[in-house]
């Protein structure tokens, strides 16, 4: 990739050294040129390059894996954007996508039955799909309606590299939005895939404030057709600040259905519960057609609060080519395990040659895995695949025979990145004193922990002042322990994290052996190793895999066991890591990654726009003080 390591040398330079109030410009400025108009599956919607002149497109459904060419080159295959580009290093330049999303209050009815305290983004649960492609910089002015709340909102997985202030998580890298205000992100789509957007305002997000969210690029197998994201979901009737109260007496929450991008049906009587809606007014069951001999992409996002979903498609083979915001190379299955916070991408063909996929309505499953969720109503026929677009027939299909419902990530031998990474054997941190964290419940007296016995990964769950959030205090050093900041001061090589679940107890904690999903902000990481045994210092390090090991930015921790995992430092900023189920985060269960901390204030572009957030949600908490409670982390 001769040309491209050139280019990618420009580019991080130019985002290295431009100042950060120029990188969101409306017009490119590396190169003039032309506007290219690619295939992509939004009707109507384009992807444009301007600054690529003589380039075309070459994403076309038997060659998904190519993106832009340089039609001009004399070397083609060095001059093009592709599956095998190293998109942390190289990138083409976009335009600029500018997007408006207002948060809500709402009483909503997604399976069925009326949740008044619903909150939704645009009027609507989920929120509207957010839709760039690789290389844009987008801009989303995010304001708040939500009467008795703060709010923020996080893109999930997306690397922002040099904007840690547009990360969106709540007392860390911005105060909350306060009704009637505005906070603007911004930010550049440097991976592509599929994601979602949420509320990183304590439990907000569990009430209603999420979306989906795409970014066109390459894929690394063919389809035909590619459908909008589907946000797999876990419901509660009742308001996720109410339900919180359940998980601190130690009663963990139980919900109440699933839900489909916002469809369910949740059985009930109407005669006896007010809540309860008639058939004539639900909306009907979740639904996509399929053409027989069609190749479909399908994005699946786990948009859950505290459940882990098995994926599958009643006789119908998902080719997986994505983990995550990872592209990956291909492998088959009958089913997919996705934990809280994961995403895959899946090729199902409508095969008219197998028998099983005669005409007919066949059953989408959203199985709860064992061990890792709760729900009240578990049947798992979440949705349909219809043949037949004029049907309105429930399936009568059955259940593949190979579906695992095993609360677990897929095997790691599935899981190969295309552009792979060799990672250092040699930490650079010091791992067994700086770098071992256990996951448990709190030791400490309940008064140290706000009342409540809670979860946490250092020696304290975590508890963030609102009003304070980390990234207005870069000059500190030495954070309220509360704020569970641990600094990684290094500009090269792999820091290295391993996280325990343990069945034992300390002075410090009782370690309780439960599946946790893992999620780190501002990076993908590398998985070197994870299992459901005791992790030794000594021997479990010798099984680490380094030559290009599974990557994404969820992981699951095992019930009993140990994850690894490794990042580059190369993305100055304050990062959190945290457990994906909302209970669990909101108890404590998180830390902070301060990286490369002296660095963090160069990258920008003003704390103005954070101040004004912050003398904001000052200004309405004093209004608000006698009723506000924080009994949560914050996040």
């Amino acid at each position: 990739m001769g040309f491209f390591k050139d280019c990618s040398k420009a580019l991080l330079s130019f985002l290295s050294f431009t100042p950060a109030s120029e990188r969101f410009s409306q017009q490119p400025l590396l190169f003039p040129g032309i506007t290219i108009e690619p295939e992509v599956a939004s009707p109507g919607f384009k992807c444009e390059y301007p600054s690529l002149k003589g380039w075309q497109n070459c994403n076309e459904p038997n060659k998904r894996d190519c993106w832009l060419k340089d039609t001009a080159s004399a070397q083609p295959l060095f001059s093009q954007y592709d599956i095998h580009t190293d998109y942390e290093k190289s990138f083409p330049q976009g335009i600029h996508r500018e997007f408006w999303l207002d948060i809500g209050d709402k009483t909503i009815s997604p399976d069925g039955y009326l949740k008044p305290e619903g909150k939704v983004v645009n009027g609507s649960y989920p929120g509207p799909l957010i839709e760039a492609c690789w290389g844009d910089d987008i801009t989303v002015h995010v304001t708040n309606h939500v009467q008795t709340n703060g709010t923020t909102i996080h893109w999930h997985g997306l690397r922002q590299l040099h904007t840690n202030e547009a990360d969106g998580v709540n007392g860390v890298t911005q105060c909350p939005i306060a009704t009637g205000s505005t906070y603007t992100y911004k930010f550049k789509a440097l991976q592509y895939g599929h994601s979602w957007y949420h509320s990183h305002y304590s439990l907000q997000y569990p009430d209603g404030v999420a979306g989906p969210m795409v970014i066109h690029g390459p894929t690394s197998a063919n389809w035909d057709e590619a459908l909008d994201p589907i946000l797999i979901s876990d419901w509660n009737h009742d308001s996720a600040f109410a339900a919180f109260q359940g998980e601190l007496d130690g009663h963990p929450p139980t919900a109440d259905s699933v839900v489909l991008n916002g469809i369910g049906n949740y059985t009930c009587n109407p005669q006896t519960e007010p809540r309860c809606l008639p058939e004539s007014k639900r909306k009907p069951i979740f639904s996509k057609i399929f053409q027989k001999g069609k190749r479909y992409l399908l994005r699946l996002v786990n948009s859950s609060t505290a459940s882990d979903f098995v994926f599958s498609i009643d006789n119908h083979i998902l080719e997986v080519i994505s983990t995550d915001y990872v592209p990956i190379h291909p492998f088959k299955t009958e089913s997919i395990h996705i934990a809280i916070g994961q995403r895959y991408s899946v090729i199902v063909e409508a095969n008219p040659s197998a028998p099983a996929q005669k005409d007919g309505n066949y059953w989408i499953r959203t199985i709860l895995s064992e061990g890792c969720g709760a729900i009240n109503q578990t049947r798992n026929e979440t949705g349909v695949i219809r043949y037949d677009s004029k049907s309105t027939a429930l399936p009568t299909s059955e259940i593949g025979s190979k579906v695992d419902t095993t609360c677990a990530d897929e095997p790691a031998d599935h899981l190969v990145p295309v552009v792979p990474w060799v990672v250092d054997r040699q930490a650079v941190n010091n791992v067994p004193e700086f770098g071992t964290f256990e996951v448990g419940i709190s030791e400490q007296n309940v008064n140290q922990t706000h009342g409540y016995v809670r979860w946490d990964i250092t020696d304290t769950p975590l508890w963030l002042n609102f009003s304070n959030p980390t990234i207005l205090d870069l000059h500190n050093t030495s954070f309220n322990k509360q704020y569970a900041v641990i600094s990684e001061d290094y500009n090269h090589g792999f820091v290295y994290l391993i996280i325990t679940s343990q069945n034992i107890t300390h002075d410090k904690k009782t370690l309780v052996p439960v599946a946790h999903p893992i999620h780190l902000h501002g990076h993908d990481f590398v998985i070197l190793g994870q299992g459901n045994t005791t992790y030794s210092v000594t021997n479990t390090p010798r099984t680490f895999d380094y030559n290009n090991p599974p990557r994404r930015d969820v992981a699951m921790l095992p019930s009993g066991g140990w994850l690894a995992i490794a990042f580059k430092p190369d993305n100055p900023g304050v990062w959190l890591v945290h457990c994906h189920i909302a209970w669990h985060a909101s108890s404590g269960l998180a830390m902070q990654i301060m990286e490369r901390q002296s660095e963090i204030e160069k990258t920008i572009p003003s704390l103005g726009p954070t101040e004004r957030t912050c003398k904001g949600w000052d200004t309405w908490f004093a209004e608000h003080v006698s009723t506000f409670n924080q009994d949560d982390s914050g996040i």
